[in-house]
């Protein structure tokens, strides 16, 4: 199995209800390590940037808001397999489909405020990670 980095967000939402170092323990228990991490408030205009890709959709300036409500912890996580290992950590991007004891099921409150971001493939987790973090910020 592939060593890999993949790019996590506790979103605003997971932030002020203080779950954190839960949400940590969740990655850290199930094999993944933290390569780097920060504490952020997201501009509107790098909100923007980042989920670009979702320009055209109904629910972007809605996405862009809630992304910049407050603070996020921006996580690299590595680990073998660490993309699938970190979608599957986190369960459905609608928090009443995702499974019990998934981040989602256990702190997001709705599929808008669903607690974490998570890079969906090895391709995208390269660029997120480089939006988010320099090479040696990286450990």
């Amino acid at each position: 199995m592939a060593i890999e980095q993949t790019l996590s967000i506790i979103k605003p939402d997971a932030v002020s209800k203080g779950v954190i170092g839960q949400i940590i323990d969740r990655f850290e228990s199930k094999g993944l390590r933290i390569a780097a991490m920060k504490k952020s408030q997201l501009s509107r205009e790098d909100a923007g940037e980042f989920y670009g890709i979702h320009r055209e959709r109904p629910f972007f300036n809605d996405l862009v808001d809630f992304m910049v409500s407050g603070p996020v912890v921006i996580m690299v996580l590595e680990g073998e397999n660490a993309v699938v290992e970190n979608r599957v950590i986190m369960g459905a991007t609608n928090p009443k489909d995702a499974a019990k004891g998934t981040i989602r099921h256990d702190f997001a409150d709705s599929i808008d405020a669903n607690a974490v971001h998570g890079s969906d493939s090895i391709e995208n987790a390269d660029i997120e990670i480089k939006f988010f973090f320099s090479k040696r910020e990286i450990h």
